[in-house]
């Protein structure tokens, strides 16, 4: 009997500090400069609410604590399509006016490893700016963080809350430097190719009701083509 409680303590002890090494180890997920910090492009600026319940339209397969809406939108139950999301929100720039409308489409990773710290997303944005033009947006996002700070903590709160400071880069690539890829669709972006990262910054989450204060931000760098320089210099005669 000693044996077995010997056994039965010793695999307890060692799935705890499992738990704990995966979830504290310093070495997974660490918080960095976004790529664009340093580039020379012209950048836009956009930012959104993260929170569902503020959005035009937000559906999913109806299995999340988050419940779709507006009323009459349908669901994603199809096979091909039950594990996407798709968010439909209008974008502000730096100084909180409405800029442009933003739709995602998100769907789960099969590069997740939660092992190494990859909770992984694939995402697609469709960008439209008026008297601007359309943008498209190609980009892995990393939830490791998110899940690890936010939503774990939340869970385990005798609230079922989670209260603090939290920001990230959610981008993770498809590039090399852990950037998304742009493509101009339209107007002045036509043609062009960028890059861009993802932010997200939250201060309340709710384990029952998903995020409470949370906003979303997007920095997209775009190289600025010669006939739009010439634009920019004749304005200024």
């Amino acid at each position: 009997m000693k044996y077995f409680l010997a056994f039965l303590i010793g695999a307890i002890v060692g799935a705890t500090l499992f738990v704990f090494g995966l979830l504290y180890n310093p070495f997974l997920d660490k918080p960095g400069v976004s790529p664009l910090a340093v580039t020379k492009d012209r950048k836009i600026e956009l930012t959104f609410s993260a929170v569902p319940d503020d959005a035009l339209l937000y559906t999913d397969n109806g299995d999340t604590i988050v419940t779709p809406h507006p009323e009459r939108v349908a669901e994603l139950w199809e096979p091909a399509i039950n594990h996407t999301r798709i968010w439909v929100t209008l974008l502000q720039d730096s100084r909180g006016a409405i800029n442009g409308l933003g739709i995602k489409y998100s769907s789960e990773s099969e590069d997740t490893a939660l092992l190494k710290g990859k909770a992984m997303a694939n995402s697609l944005w469709h960008i439209y700016l008026p008297d601007q033009g359309t943008l498209l947006i190609d980009q892995t996002e990393n939830y490791w963080s998110y899940l690890r700070d936010i939503v774990i903590p939340a869970r385990r709160s005798s609230a079922d809350t989670w209260r603090g400071t939290f920001y990230r880069i959610m981008t993770a690539g498809p590039s090399a430097l852990g950037t998304a890829r742009v493509t101009g669709g339209s107007g002045r972006f036509d043609q062009l190719l960028g890059e861009a990262v993802e932010s997200l910054s939250a201060r309340g989450y709710s384990a029952k009701l998903g995020p409470v204060s949370m906003t979303g931000g997007l920095t997209i760098a775009i190289p600025e083509t010669e006939q739009s320089a010439t634009e920019r210099v004749s304005s200024r005669l």
